[in-house]
């Protein structure tokens, strides 16, 4: 297997990454089983979690798929069980499931006069259904995984959570208003629960990736013959790097250290970006 970075050695760990069956959740299980952790790849779609399941086992790795909604408590706890029963009690929990759904969207960055009367999906516009699903799916979806597998975790010292938030959790981005504030809620959850779990061994920080491009926000990103859209324009203007990042290689070190419990082990309750200088820059 390829080296992990920073040298984090998570051998004998038993780590669980919910959402796995995405670009961004299946790239963290594979560093993590770089490093030595026994991974369990958590996932409403099964067959995309196996899928990078035998990738990590075809490199030498220990991984296994379940399906699992992360709405579903009672789900979560039955995988809970079952990961327990296959892999051993949970050391690591990433919560990584989430996205947007466009029911949850406006169409213009800015409301105009007219907007009532025409064609465009406005504030006004935005279906109750929509936005609590968008909600739900990134905050009662980092909750409920939570609760399954952090009793696991209680009294046993160098446990981790890690939740994935967003740079919408800072400065929230047009068009998108429910996966913004869901994005925003996780960053204080992670606050609160790095407090609540502060007196019985486990850790709890997150990350907040800034543009890197992946399946999920392809279509937002890129027109159908391949051309950046008018919104990745602006997106990388305001990036002062001046390009996406890397999935498969520029979240891996947050993650690793966070993880470290030597390297990061007063580290409780942050929420690091990794974001190309997307945070830092004013825009003039």
């Amino acid at each position: 297997m390829e080296k992990n970075v920073l040298n984090t050695d998570l051998t004998g760990k038993v780590a669980v990454v919910t959402g796995a069956g995405g670009v961004l959740c299946s790239a963290f299980a594979k560093v993590l089983a770089r490093a030595g952790a026994k991974v369990a790849l958590l996932d409403l779609n099964e067959q995309a979690a196996q899928g990078y399941a035998d990738e990590i086992t075809a490199e030498g790795g220990v991984a296994k798929a379940y399906a699992c909604n992360v709405l579903d408590k009672d789900m979560c706890y039955a995988v809970a069980d079952k990961v327990m029963a296959d892999l051993g009690p949970c050391d690591i929990l990433i919560n990584g499931a989430g996205g947007n759904n466009a029911r949850a969207n406006t169409d213009k960055e800015y409301f105009e006069l007219g907007d009532l009367e025409g064609d465009t999906k406005s504030f006004f516009d935005l279906e109750k259904s929509g936005v609590e699903f968008v909600f739900n799916l990134n905050f009662i979806g980092t909750l409920v995984p939570t609760q399954a597998f952090a009793r696991q975790m209680i009294g046993r010292e160098g446990c981790n959570i890690l939740n994935i938030s967003s740079m919408n959790a800072y400065t929230p981005l047009t068009k998108i208003p429910a996966y913004s504030g869901a994005k925003a809620a996780v960053t204080n959850f992670t606050q609160w629960l790095a407090v609540h779990f502060s007196k019985v061994g486990i850790r709890v920080n997150a990350i907040a990736p800034g543009f890197f491009s992946t399946k999920q926000n392809a279509a937002l990103l890129f027109n159908p013959d391949g051309t950046p859209t008018a919104r990745t324009g602006k997106i990388l203007a305001a990036t002062p790097m001046g390009r996406f990042g890397d999935s498969e290689k520029e979240l891996a070190g947050a993650v690793l250290f966070l993880l470290n419990n030597e390297a990061a082990s007063f580290i409780t309750g942050v929420c690091i970006p990794i974001d190309g200088g997307f945070s830092a820059y004013s825009g003039v």
